[in-house]
C-alpha cells in the first residue's frame, strides 16, 4: 500500500506491519537522510474518511525519539518531507506498540492509519513540513543566494582598489539590483526564464 524514497536512493515497498493499523520503514544510514517522500502505491487506497500519521524516529543514544511528519490521505496521496535532527519539543510518545530498532544508524518512517478528522488536528514538526516552494524554485533561490554571497566576498572599497587595466570592475549596487530583479521575476512567474 505504502512506499517510501530517500532522496537518492532507491524506492522502498519494504514496510513492515508492527500493528493492526501500522507500518514502518527502515532507513540504513539515519545521519545522511535529508528528504523522504512517502507515498501510497496506488493498489489499494485508505478506507473512506481514515488517512496515515506519518512519522519519523531518529535513533539516538538516549533512546528513539518520534516526530510526526505529516499525513496521507486518498485526496493527498504523496508527500516530501524535510528531515531533521528531532528537537525536543518536538518528540511524540512512540506511536508504534512494538519494541524498538537499537541500531543507532537506522532511522524509522512509521505510517499509522488514523480518521481524518483526527489528523487534522494533529501538529507536524516544524522543520518537517513538506516545503511550499517546488524544488526548481527553491534551488534557483539558493543558488542566487550562494552567487551574491560568493561576490560579495571580493567586494572592497574604491581606496582599496589597485589600477590593473587587465581587470573590469562591477559595482556591488548592480549585483545587488540584478538580484532583486531576478528573485522578483521568480516569485510572480517561476517559470519566467523559459519566455
Amino acid at each position: 500500500m505504502f512506499g517510501c524514497v530517500v532522496s537518492g536512493r532507491l524506492v522502498q515497498t519494504d514496510a513492515q506491519q508492527v500493528g493492526p493499523t501500522q507500518v514502518v520503514f527502515n532507513l540504513a544510514d539515519a545521519e545522511s537522510i535529508h528528504h523522504v517522500v512517502v507515498f501510497l502505491t496506488g493498489t489499494v487506497p485508505f478506507p473512506d474518511g481514515m488517512g496515515g500519521a506519518v512519522f519519523y524516529c531518529y535513533p539516538s543514544t538516549e533512546g528513539p525519539a518520534w516526530q510526526l511528519l505529516g499525513f496521507l490521505s486518498n485526496a493527498k496521496p504523496s508527500a516530501i518531507f524535510k528531515i531533521a535532527k528531532v528537537k525536543p519539543e518536538e518528540v511524540v510518545q512512540n506511536p508504534f506498540s512494538f519494541q524498538q530498532n537499537q541500531d543507532h544508524t537506522i532511522a524509522q518512517i512509521g505510517i499509522s492509519l488514523e480518521p481524518l478528522d483526527q489528523l487534522a488536528q494533529m501538529t507536524p514538526a516544524s522543520g518537517a513540513t513538506p516545503s511550499k516552494l517546488n524544488s526548481f524554485v527553491e534551488y534557483t533561490q539558493k543558488m542566487l543566494q550562494n552567487f551574491v554571497n560568493y561576490i560579495t566576498s571580493f567586494a572592497m572599497t574604491q581606496s582599496q582598489m589597485v589600477p590593473n587595466p587587465s581587470e573590469s570592475y562591477v559595482p556591488m549596487s548592480a549585483v545587488q539590483k540584478w538580484y532583486s530583479n531576478f528573485e522578483r521575476k521568480l516569485t510572480n512567474d517561476p517559470n519566467f526564464w523559459k519566455h
